[in-house]
């Protein structure tokens, strides 16, 4: 028995021995393979194929950073409560991406009214489109962009909230301590691994005893409080309208807001006919329930704008006309050695 006994140290040494160089042998082929596969997938299906050669690749061919996230996927965004090394969470962005790629949503405010606006997008020719305003209480109303569902189970929220706080109080729920609850449950599924983000951007507009209020409730569970504020996809448009004009909006009487929400709206239509069919605008203020206006009523406001354009435009060609004179009068009295006032600057060619 010494004599089995005395070698087994060696043969346990050995069999470890070899474990190890076969282990030591599958990471290398491993590397291998997985070195090939990225290499093919940058030459064939990469997403920024056209500049793989320059911009993907790094002095000794391998693939860089940023192409190897591209191709082997994001480790990052598997689960909402896990935080990158640049400290983001990827589906938080992925939902307030989400909101972007919505239909435009519009509003503004005054003093004493708040209005809210939206394109009405259809899927297609057959169908009809969602809703994007809803009416939560009498005082309260919101325009969403983004995941249409989202938005209707917040909404649906927003309302009983109201009516939970009317019962209890007797009095309407003051529409800041509204958004604040909407941006803590929004908050929740931003720290909770078996929910995800909602999908919805909501412009919240309201009036209370304070005065009128429109806020932007974010999926991230921030909100804001605007003068005015746009949001969905092509809404870069509508902000630079609304920040050229909305020094005017706190004096603005009910109609001129209107007037302005209906042009901000046109503004993200980017060539678009606009029609009452393909907007939706809703109001609320003093001495005003939250409703949305009737196609008829906004039909007739476009058509006060494109009468106004067609008058100005006919207008502006006599000024036209007069300037082509004066300037060939000009050229005849230089053609002749006369000279215009002396202060004159030369002309420009």
């Amino acid at each position: 028995m010494a004599k089995l006994l005395g070698p087994l140290p060696n043969y346990t040494f050995l069999f470890l021995s070899f474990l190890l160089l076969v282990y030591s042998g599958t990471q290398m082929v491993e590397a291998q393979l997985c070195e090939r596969r990225s290499r093919a997938w940058a030459t064939n299906f990469c997403p920024g194929n056209l500049l793989c050669n320059r911009q993907c690749r790094n002095a000794e061919g391998a693939l860089s950073g940023a192409c190897l996230r591209e191709v082997l996927g994001n480790q990052y965004d598997t689960d909402v409560t896990t935080w990158s090394p640049a400290g983001r969470l990827f589906q938080v962005e992925y939902a307030m991406e989400a909101v972007k790629q919505g239909s435009a949503a519009i509003g503004l405010r005054s003093k004493t009214h708040v209005v809210l606006g939206c394109v009405n997008k259809a899927n297609s020719e057959l169908s009809s489109h969602q809703k994007k305003i809803f009416k939560v209480d009498d005082h309260i109303g919101v325009a969403i962009a983004g995941l249409t569902a989202d938005g209707r189970v917040l909404s649906r929220y927003m309302r009983n909230e109201c009516i939970n706080y009317s019962f209890t109080y007797e009095s309407p729920l003051p529409v800041g301590r509204l958004v604040v609850q909407l941006a803590d449950k929004a908050q929740v599924c931003t720290q909770r691994s078996w929910k995800r983000p909602y999908g919805v951007g909501l412009l919240v507009a309201g009036l209370d005893e304070s005065g009128a209020h429109l806020y932007y409730n974010c999926p991230s569970g921030n909100y804001f409080e605007y003068q005015a504020f746009a949001i969905g996809s092509r809404s870069q448009a509508a902000k630079t309208y609304l920040e050229r004009r909305f020094e005017n909006f706190t004096d603005s009487s009910r109609d001129d807001l209107v007037k302005d929400a209906i042009m901000a709206i046109r503004e993200t239509l980017q060539g678009e006919t606009l029609k009452s069919s393909i907007c939706t605008i809703a109001v609320v203020g003093a001495g005003e329930p939250f409703h949305v206006l009737d196609q008829g009523t906004v039909q007739q406001i476009i058509d006060t704008f494109e009468t106004a354009a067609e008058q100005e435009d006919p207008a502006t060609e006599p000024d036209a006309a007069t300037g082509q004179e004066a300037a060939a009068e000009q050229g005849t009295a230089a053609d002749h050695g006369g000279s215009t006032d002396e202060g004159a600057a030369p002309m420009d060619i």
